[in-house]
């Protein structure tokens, strides 16, 4: 029943987002009713607007839609195209009732890619003390993400209850993801094992766990290899396929105009893509998040982009003006303006993902070796201070700063790594964090604390190889995507178009029929393809990561507009 809490904007900044569903909602101003699983999807995705109005805004972009389409189909094919300027505009407002579905599913999906680490802190607490509600409140202190923050909110429920946080948290994640669940029961049931079968029980919790990671991708990896299949076979083969044939169609009569050809490569086909890429994207069971650099000193978008990606665009534009036809420069200045824009503003960010990666290669050896120098009696601070001669790259380089600021600071490990200007400044990797966040502990407890630092670096070691084998099983898919969306689709569009333009103008030199329009929808569409399946295959192995996926998106348009440009003028030139 609806109580009206609903209809209550939530408070908070105006995004882009919410304004284009309050607009989209005016659309439609008739009584809607929302559904449940609607409700519960806005409550926990930040998109700052109520239930009522997505479900207006859905029926006023299906409205929009549905009439251009309509109105375009009227003045091209008649009324046997209202059907399918219908059914474009139900397929709009379906997507737009989603949206908040999906952005939740993908939430949770990227949520669950912190299970692993989450459980590795909570075993490792435990063999230092077995005590559930420490290691859970240990777990979600020392982690980041919505599951720290999950788990943080029910160890505070479960205080004075008699239950432990981290049974509660299980229960609640156990249906979206029943390893996680399954792994937590153990770590409870470790506290009330005898001492000598803890580890074991130990060890089995954060089996499951990975073991559940790495059979969700690889089943998914399997899975995904038909729909991708047919995103490529129907989205790039056969509409590329198709503009050979136009000219064949224009010789039976058929009417082939360019307000047709825009609907179905710049309207249709577009809407297509980007469900069938939305759908893919929401079943993916697990996605590693990527590290917040919010406040890193090395990931400043570079500002010169904003003037370099205009310039290029101009300059594109003049150049292509000269030995192209008049479609050629609006799409080479639109693609290469803004792929060089994108792909310089965020290559600053992709170098610190790659320094950071580094680091979390080299923390099992670091881990490691003050794991045993701590096992023999030395104090956590010696330990680190002489591991610091072995250790080289991003980890070797904070170890020695942490060893600096407590030798001239005066101050503990936790301060000297994760304290204002810490020796991690550089490194806001969760793993990292939270493993520091452990030999901080460790320096608390003594010599007892060495073999639970050889078992977080063999534990560390075992997180990057679940990670390393989820990215593999994903690569033979996301690879195929990447390359259609840079080579391959703009390599065979521009051919098709150059062919079209060459068997037009053969066949019909008389003048009466002309496609020398025809590469303005089809470069048209060559940018989206470089723009949706290069979004889907970086969200597919790494997730919604907005900075990577804009870097490889300005690549991708960068590429392929070259190639789609340089196909058309070689096959142009041989034909």
């Amino acid at each position: 029943m609806n109580t009206g809490r609903d209809d209550v904007a939530p408070t908070g900044d105006t995004t882009v987002a919410r304004a284009l569903f309050v607009a989209l909602a005016r659309l439609y101003p008739w009584s809607v009713d929302p559904s449940d699983e609607l409700r519960d999807a806005l409550r926990t995705v930040p998109l700052r607007v109520t239930p009522p109005t997505v479900v207006r805004a859905g029926y006023g972009a299906g409205l929009v839609v549905g009439s251009v389409t309509a109105v375009l189909a009227l003045a091209t094919v008649g009324p046997p195209g209202m059907l399918p300027a219908v059914a474009l505009g139900l397929v709009v407002a379906h997507i737009v009732h989603t949206v908040p579905l999906v952005a939740l599913r993908v939430r949770r999906t990227a949520a669950l890619g912190d299970a692993p680490a989450l459980v590795s802190r909570a075993v490792l607490r435990m063999r230092l003390s077995p005590a559930p509600e420490r290691a859970a409140a240990f777990a979600a202190a020392s982690g980041e993400g919505v599951l720290a923050a999950s788990l943080e909110r029910h160890v505070r429920q479960a205080e004075h209850t008699g239950r432990s946080g981290l049974e509660r948290f299980g229960e609640a994640w156990a249906d979206l993801f029943p390893p996680l669940g399954r792994a937590l029961a153990l770590v409870t049931a470790a506290g009330q094992a005898p001492a000598d079968h803890r580890d074991r029980v130990l060890d089995r919790a954060l089996g499951t766990v990975l073991e559940g990671i790495r059979r969700r991708t690889r089943e998914f990896a399997t899975e995904v290899r038909g729909p991708a299949t047919a995103l490529y076979a129907f989205g790039v083969l056969l509409p590329t396929a198709l503009v050979a044939m136009l000219p064949a169609g224009a010789a039976a009569g058929v009417v082939v105009t360019p307000v047709t050809v825009v609907f179905a490569y710049n309207l249709l086909l577009p809407v297509v893509l980007v469900a069938a890429s939305a759908w893919l994207v929401s079943r993916r069971p697990v996605a590693f998040p990527p590290p917040d650099l919010s406040d890193h000193p090395g990931a400043d978008t570079a500002d010169g982009a904003l003037i370099a990606g205009p310039l290029v665009g101009v300059a594109a534009w003049l150049v292509t003006a000269r030995q192209f036809p008049a479609w050629a420069p609006p799409i080479a200045a639109v693609g290469l303006g803004c792929g060089v824009a994108l792909w310089l503003r965020y290559r600053p960010v992709v170098g610190v993902y790659d320094e950071i990666r580094a680091g979390e290669r080299e923390l099992g050896d670091a881990l490691a070796l003050t794991g045993r120098r701590v096992a023999r009696g030395q104090s956590v601070e010696t330990a680190i201070a002489e591991t610091t001669d072995e250790l080289e790259g991003p980890i070797g380089e904070a170890f020695r700063e942490c060893a600096r600021r407590q030798r001239q600071l005066q101050v503990g490990v936790r301060e000297a790594f994760l304290g204002p200007h810490g020796a991690l400044e550089r490194l806001p990797s969760p793993r990292i964090r939270g493993s520091v966040a452990l030999l901080a502990l460790a320096a608390r407890e003594g010599r007892p604390a060495g073999e639970a630092l050889l078992s977080l670096a063999d534990h560390v070691e075992k997180l990057r190889r679940v990670q390393q084998t989820a990215h593999h099983d994903m690569a033979y898919v996301c690879r195929t995507l990447s390359s259609t969306a840079v080579l391959f689709g703009p390599l065979v569009a521009g051919a098709t178009v150059a062919l079209a333009d060459g068997i037009a103008a053969g066949a019909f030199g008389n003048g009466r029929v002309s496609l020398d329009w025809l590469g303005a929808p089809v470069g048209v569409y060559v940018l989206v393809l470089a723009v949706v399946l290069t979004t889907l295959s970086t969200a597919l192995r790494r997730g919604l990561d907005r900075p990577l996926l804009a870097h490889r998106v300005g690549r991708a348009l960068t590429v392929g507009t070259v190639t789609y440009l340089c196909a058309y003028l070689l096959v142009g030139v041989v034909a």
